[in-house]
């Protein structure tokens, strides 16, 4: 539905020695909640943090936040980064053997599971693991790095993930993450994406913080209810 539309910051373009300070202009801002992107060099050819950071993270906000786990056997270390704070836990498809039963353990630790799907990966890879998903990301660049160009041929994929959802009667969000911008997010919400994960863009944005995240959700809106 239109009033569905969240808007996620992720966290790699802050000023990680003033994370805290960050965090709370984010919720000044009015953003829905925070995701953080867990990567390990390996899964990823990059490397940002810990479960240790996103606990100290925890006390500057009280929004909900997300742990994008880009780390090959996520299933070894979920514990940790629900203890942290984190509210929902994403892992990729193509980054544990038993894609099942990590959604799964996901929620019997108490928090809310979501799988991703990298740009190369079919929507049919996560088809079987549906009722044991709270969301579903796909992504619109290859993971690994911020800044990235929006890969425009992900909406079809978006569309069909849709269309499966519906298929199915499942009331299961869509997010995507990678390259979203003013230019771009039409595009991402009218093919049924609802969450939206932007860094660089509401960053760097000459309108400010606040003025940024109020421009993605008004465009998004806009597109969902066929506006635009």
């Amino acid at each position: 539905m239109a009033d569905n539309v969240q808007i996620v910051p992720s966290v790699l373009p802050c000023d990680f020695g003033a994370l805290g300070a960050d965090l709370e202009r984010l919720e000044d801002a009015g953003v829905d909640k925070i995701q953080f992107d867990v990567m390990d060099g390996h899964f990823v050819p990059n490397l940002t943090f810990g479960p240790d950071i996103i606990r100290s993270a925890r006390k500057y906000t009280t929004l909900p936040f997300e742990a994008h786990l880009m780390i090959y056997a996520p299933e070894n270390t979920l514990e940790r980064y629900v203890e942290a704070g984190c509210d929902m836990i994403i892992v990729h498809a193509e980054a544990t053997t038993h894609l099942h039963r990590t959604l799964n353990q996901i929620r019997d630790l108490g928090a809310h599971s979501a799988v991703a799907l990298n740009p190369a990966t079919p929507v049919s890879a996560v088809e079987y693991v549906l009722d044991s998903c709270d969301m579903v990301l796909v992504m619109t660049v290859n993971p690994g790095f911020g800044g990235q160009a929006y890969i425009k041929e992900m909406e079809s994929k978006i569309v069909a993930l849709r269309t499966l959802l519906e298929t199915r009667n499942l009331n299961i969000p869509i997010e995507v993450d990678g390259g979203i911008s003013p230019k771009t997010v039409t595009g991402a919400a009218k093919a049924g994406a609802t969450h939206l994960v932007s860094g660089s863009s509401i960053f760097s944005s000459p309108l400010g913080l606040k003025e940024a995240v109020a421009e993605l959700r008004e465009l998004a809106l806009k597109a969902r209810n066929g506006s635009l």
